[in-house]
């Protein structure tokens, strides 16, 4: 399996994001994006006039970390501001995979190939221009899946070998095991229960000195949340102008 530090570009610190050292002005605009003095446009507006511009990079999203860190909301959000599909991770799941956790039967190593997988295929397949797109493909894709271990990030990364074009990129959403926990348990139709998401902290393999990962801190409010999570990406595709 390839890794992360076989990938041809340099490896770069990732950037984290903490919430209590940098105060949150709700009211502040993405960077390059505030309107012009007596413009009418809005923040919506203009990224909406970016989003129509041909983009020649494409942009996988993968919002990761263990269930209760918000993959869902933060995922929803980011499809909402760029304007780009998202892909529910837990819908990709084999039901065999959906009983075993919903038993509290912790997932193998060989349980997850699969899922991983389906998962980067059809992220990679809305990526390609076809009938489904109008033969227009999206700017990207945002899939939340919890990519626990490096082996699994590494099966996603292969999506981007055979295509110069498209970019991976991972938002890790680094959140308390208390605070987990509790939000767990208030999710009670979820097949993820409390006792899963201890196995998964056990299997959990944090992202560090992976240049293509962002972490986020998020022990604030959701609103909060989501506007660090969006100033991260804003910034990262900035690099790409």
């Amino acid at each position: 399996m390839l890794s992360a530090g076989e990938r041809p570009q340099p490896p770069v610190t990732p950037a984290i994001v903490n919430p209590s050292a940098v105060p949150v002005n709700k009211a502040r605009m993405m960077p390059n994006l505030a309107p012009n003095a007596g413009s009418s446009s809005t923040p919506s507006t203009m990224l909406s006039e970016k989003r129509s511009k041909p983009m020649h990079v494409q942009h996988i999203w993968v919002v990761t970390g263990p269930a209760g860190c918000g993959k869902s909301t933060v995922g929803h959000g980011l499809q909402r501001e760029l304007g780009v599909p998202f892909l529910e991770g837990d819908d990709y799941h084999s039901a065999s995979n959906k009983e075993k956790m919903g038993n509290g039967i912790p997932l193998t190593d060989e349980d997850r190939w699969d899922w991983l997988i389906s998962l980067r295929k059809a992220a990679t397949d809305i990526l390609v221009p076809s009938d489904a797109n109008n033969f227009r493909p999206p700017a990207g894709v945002v899939v939340a899946c919890s990519a626990l271990k490096q082996k699994y990030r590494d099966v996603v990364r292969i999506a981007a070998y055979g295509s110069p074009s498209v970019q991976i990129h991972f938002v890790y959403l680094k959140l308390d095991e208390s605070v987990l926990m509790q939000r767990v348990r208030q999710r009670e139709s979820h097949y993820m229960k409390s006792d899963m998401v201890r196995s998964q902290l056990q299997a959990l393999e944090e992202p560090r000195d992976e240049w293509d990962t962002i972490t986020i801190n998020v022990e604030d409010s959701p609103e909060e949340v989501q506007q660090h999570v969006l100033d991260a990406v804003t910034a990262k595709l900035s690099e790409y102008l």
